[in-house]
């Protein structure tokens, strides 16, 4: 076991002794429900990529602030926010602090139906930033304490998973209620009166989510597990200087894993909110056939993706490649580069032509993350493992939904000045994140592979 700080008066720390984890079908019940809330939350932050023609004309805002709505309102918040519900996850009941995180979100979800305007409609999504942001490291820590680890992997998949279901379903109904709201134009209301048609997609959206905090309710706090505690009982802790040291020490793996995490996470995001008005402005597409196709696109590539990619990294790493996951990441994203260099190409040819590289590519763009993120884990001493998390998570989710979602608004804006030019503008950023992630994932293997031999021998 590697050193780490004593307490006052006792030896070198050591693991807990362990409670045997609830039965199975309890288990897989709280996966279950957490898993919904992780579809929920992705159904709430992606319902604007459908939203964005009639909120331009309610609002006269250009597609650059229309990225930023869909990037910067939601992720500085989220991203902040992040690192002190990280602390307050290891604290505090984590089902509670789940539930208040689902309610808040929802609410500002639903909050958006009634925004008077674009700085109201920013703040709305701000919220819904600050909601979500609990989610992440208090789902995660309680499946942790949930399942053996034997069952471990099998279950953060299909938590994972949550993020292509919700983002392929808020394309499928999202695409069905703008095409049932939008055939009246206006609707009434109790306390608001009359608004417009659209803005009910958003309480269609958000007021579920307010049952789905009481079902949350539903589930037991686990009792935590592996804790690291000294001879006298008490936790061991690493200082601040002391776990930077110890990331130090891996800088160039984490490092790797941090930037490759947040240029996929560029492309991601901007694939995410622009690819509907790709067919819609280049080829007439209604926001009912948008929602059909790209949801099932993104619903079934993505959720294939994520779960090839872990299954390959998985079977490397069997087979004595340390690196695997840092492989398949790089592997994946030149794959990803040249994917969407065609849509630069083919940009305005057919909208077969452009769905079928939007299949190909949301498979490659879901391949590395939950692989990197597990990867990452595994090249840290236990103590500095959630705080690296926090750090890599940080750097993804910052860089990732601030760029990813503004850059093809800027290029369409700026450089094109053409609404019809959006297929050249998200195929252009799509290539460069791509390739820079590649270029990222690359760099950091023989380091990671270094530090994979250290602490697995």
């Amino acid at each position: 076991m590697m050193d780490s700080p004593q307490a006052a008066g006792s030896k070198d720390p050591a693991v807990s002794s362990l409670r045997a984890p609830p039965a199975t079908g309890y288990a897989w019940y709280t996966v279950a429900v957490l898993t919904v809330c992780y579809t929920l939350s992705f159904i709430d932050r992606q319902i604007l990529s459908l939203l964005v023609g009639p909120i331009k004309a309610e609002f006269a805002v250009s597609d650059t602030q229309v990225g930023l709505l869909g990037g910067l309102a939601f992720s500085l918040f989220y991203t902040i926010v992040s690192l002190p519900a990280g602390r307050l996850v290891d604290r505090f009941n984590r089902r509670n602090i789940i539930a208040a995180g689902v309610f808040f979100w929802s609410l500002m979800t639903a909050a958006c139906a009634v925004a008077m305007g674009y700085p109201g409609l920013f703040l709305a999504r701000m919220g819904v930033g600050v909601g979500e942001a609990t989610l992440a490291p208090a789902a995660v820590s309680m499946i942790s304490d949930t399942f053996p680890n034997e069952k471990l992997g099998a279950a953060m998949s299909l938590y994972g998973v949550g993020i292509y279901l919700g983002s392929g379903l808020a394309l499928l109904v999202g695409g069905l209620v703008v095409q049932l709201v939008t055939q009246t134009a206006t609707l009434t209301l109790p306390f608001f009166g009359e608004v417009a048609s659209w803005r009910a997609t958003f309480l269609v959206t958000g007021i579920p989510g307010l049952l789905v905090a009481l079902w949350v309710l539903t589930l037991r706090e686990p009792a935590r597990r592996k804790t690291i505690v000294a001879a006298d009982g008490a936790v061991a802790r690493l200082t601040v200087r002391e776990t930077v040291a110890e990331i130090a020490k891996r800088r160039v793996a984490v490092a790797s894993i941090a930037l490759g995490l947040m240029f996929q996470a560029v492309a991601l995001y901007a694939f995410m909110l622009w690819s509907p008005g790709v067919l819609q402005r280049s080829f007439d597409w209604t926001p009912q056939q948008t929602g059909l196709v790209m949801g099932l696109v993104v619903l079934i590539g993505g959720s294939f993706g994520m779960l090839m990619g872990g299954r390959l990294s998985d079977s490397g790493l069997v087979a004595g490649r340390r690196d695997a996951a840092l492989r398949i990441a790089t592997f994946s994203s030149i794959l990803g580069t040249l994917a969407f260099g065609a849509l630069i190409w083919a940009q305005g040819v057919s909208a077969p032509a452009t769905v079928a590289v939007f299949a190909i590519g949301v498979v490659l763009l879901a391949m590395p993350a939950g692989s990197c993120y597990a990867a990452s884990q595994m090249v840290l001493p236990n103590q500095v493992r959630g705080q690296a998390l926090a750090l890599i998570l940080f750097v993804a989710n910052l860089g990732g939904l601030t760029m990813g979602p503004l850059l093809p608004g800027l290029l369409n804006d700026y450089v094109f000045r053409s609404e019809t030019a959006l297929g050249l503008s998200l195929g252009i950023t799509l290539t460069l994140s791509t390739l820079l992630a590649a270029l990222a994932f690359g760099w950091g293997r023989p380091d990671y592979r270094k530090h994979h031999e250290i602490l697995n021998p």
